[in-house]
C-alpha cells in the first residue's frame, strides 16, 4: 500500500440505509420522485436507468429510499453475483425509491462515490459475498454485515478522483473493445447462415423436390418413456438435440437388458438425422456414435435412403430458413409449437444429385467449423478483456495504478479487438 493511504471499514466511511424521514422533510407527499425497480439497476454500470416517477406518498411506506449521490448494490441472488450496482444521479427532486433488495450506501467526506462504485465492482467482492449468502433457494441474500465490514484502501479524495478518472478512461476503451468483439461471433454465424439460406432459397427453383417421406424412413419413439437407471446405455431425448450438434448433457441411462424389447420401432445408425418436433420445434443434428443408444421423447429419427439423400445434406437442409419456415407454417400450438409427424412427412425438400449434395454439405460443414473456431477466439478475447478490467481494479486499490500503464494495457486490448474484427470479414 502506498504511503499516505490508510485502510478503513466501509461502515466507518459510509452511511448505510439513510432514513426515509429525509425525503418527508424535504418534499410534500404529492411531490414526484424517481422510482427504480431492480431491472433498472445496471450490471456494473454507474448510471441508473430512470424511466418512472411516482408520488412520494405512494412509495415512502414499503420501498427503499435513496438520494442523489448514493450508491446502490443489489443484495439478492443472482443480481448480486451478476454485479448489479450503480450510483443515484439525476433523480427527480433529488430523491428515489426502489427495490427492497437494494443496499444503499452514502459515502462520507473521506470517500468518493465513484471510487466506491469501482471498489464494489471487483470480482473479489462478489466471490466473498457469494460464499456467505443465506436464505431459501432462489432468495439468498448477501448479509449487510459483510458489505459494512469490507476493508478498503483509502487515499485522499483528490487521489481517489485521479484513480476514478484513469479507470473511467480505461474502462471506456475496454467496453468499446468488448462491444466490437461481441459483434464478431454474430458475424461469423451470419456468414454460415447466409450460405445455407442462399443455397436452399435457390434450390427451390433449381432442383426437383420430394416430400420428406418419399426417400426417408421415420423412426419414432415419441410417447415412450423408459425406466431410467444410474448407468447403462445412453438415453437420447430432445433435451440432447441442439441445432447442429448432439450434446451429452443431460446424461441419462437405461438398463442394457431392455434394449431389444425397447428398440422395436427401428435402429438408428450413425449419421442419421435427429429432429425435434416440439419444445423446441425444428432442432436437427446427426447421431454421432455407432454405440447402442436408446431414444425417447419428442425426437423423430430420419433415416434417409443414402443412395438418394446424403444424411449430412439432409441435416443442413432441415436447418435452413426456407425449410424451417415450411415446417413452422404447419406447426400448431400457441405457447409450445409442435408439428405432427403426418404433416412433417409432407414437407417438401429439394433433392439435387447425390454428388452435388455432398459438395453442399462439405461447404456448409467447413463454414460452420470455421465460424465455431472464430467464436472460440472471440470468447477468449472477451475473457481476456474482462480479466483486464479486474487487473486494473486490483492495481487501483493497491496503489499501483498509473495512467501510462493503464493506457498501455487498454491500447493492447484495442489492438486485439481490431484484430478480431478484421478476422471476421473472411472466415
Amino acid at each position: 500500500m502506498r504511503e499516505g493511504w490508510k485502510t478503513a471499514r466501509l461502515a466507518d466511511v459510509c452511511t448505510f440505509k439513510p432514513p426515509k424521514k429525509e425525503a418527508r422533510q424535504r418534499l410534500n407527499p404529492e411531490d414526484a420522485v424517481s422510482f427504480v425497480p431492480m431491472n433498472n439497476l445496471g450490471v456494473r454500470k454507474k448510471e441508473l436507468e430512470l424511466c418512472e416517477e411516482r408520488l412520494l406518498e405512494k412509495v415512502a411506506g414499503s420501498y427503499t429510499y435513496f438520494a442523489e449521490g448514493d450508491v446502490l448494490l443489489a443484495k439478492i441472488t443472482p443480481c448480486f453475483e451478476n454485479g448489479k450496482l450503480g450510483i443515484a444521479s439525476g433523480l427527480t427532486n433529488g430523491v428515489g425509491f426502489g427495490s427492497s433488495e437494494f443496499i444503499v450506501m452514502r459515502p462520507g467526506d473521506e470517500l468518493d462515490a465513484e471510487y466506491l462504485f469501482y471498489l464494489l465492482s471487483q470480482d473479489s467482492v462478489r466471490d466473498a459475498g457469494a460464499r456467505v449468502m443465506s436464505g431459501a433457494v432462489g432468495h439468498k441474500r448477501v448479509p449487510k454485515e459483510l458489505v459494512e465490514g469490507l476493508q478498503l484502501t483509502l487515499p485522499a479524495v483528490t487521489e481517489q478522483k485521479r484513480i476514478v478518472a484513469i479507470l473511467d478512461e480505461a474502462f471506456t476503451g475496454i467496453d468499446t473493445a468488448i462491444a466490437n468483439t461481441q459483434k464478431n461471433p454474430v458475424n461469423a454465424r451470419e456468414v454460415f447462415k447466409s450460405y445455407l439460406d442462399s443455397v436452399f432459397s435457390d434450390a427451390v427453383m433449381q432442383w426437383e423436390e420430394f416430400p420428406i417421406e418419399k426417400h426417408i424412413k421415420f423412426i419414432d419413439y415419441r410417447g415412450k418413456t423408459p425406466n431410467k437407471t444410474s448407468s447403462g446405455l445412453r438415453l437420447i431425448t430432445a433435451k440432447n438435440v441442439r441445432m447442429g450438434y448432439l450434446q451429452r448433457e443431460p446424461e441419462e441411462f437405461v438398463d442394457p437388458e431392455t434394449y431389444d424389447t425397447w428398440m422395436t420401432r427401428g435402429i438408428p445408425k450413425k449419421g442419421d438425422v435427429l429432429f425435434t418436433t416440439e419444445a423446441p420445434l425444428g432442432f436437427a443434428c446427426q447421431l454421432d456414435t455407432d454405440e447402442k443408444v436408446v431414444f425417447a421423447q419428442r425426437i423423430i429419427t430420419m433415416q434417409p435412403d443414402r443412395d438418394i439423400i446424403h444424411p449430412d445434406y439432409l441435416m443442413f437442409a432441415l436447418r435452413s430458413s426456407p425449410i424451417q419456415s415450411r415446417m413452422h407454417e404447419k406447426a400448431t400450438g400457441a405457447t409450445a409449437t409442435s408439428i405432427k409427424a403426418s404433416l412433417l412427412k409432407k414437407i417438401a425438400i429439394p433433392v439435387p444429385e447425390i454428388i452435388q449434395q455432398k459438395v453442399i454439405a462439405e461447404n456448409a460443414g467447413s463454414l460452420e467449423q470455421e465460424s465455431k473456431r472464430l467464436e472460440g477466439i472471440y470468447e477468449e478475447k472477451l475473457t481476456a478483456l474482462a480479466e483486464l478490467k479486474q487487473s486494473l481494479l486490483q492495481k487501483a486499490f493497491s496503489g499501483e495504478l498509473a495512467a501510462d500503464r493503464a493506457g498501455h494495457e487498454i491500447e493492447g486490448a484495442a489492438i486485439a479487438a481490431r484484430s478480431s474484427s478484421s478476422t471476421t470479414r473472411n472466415p
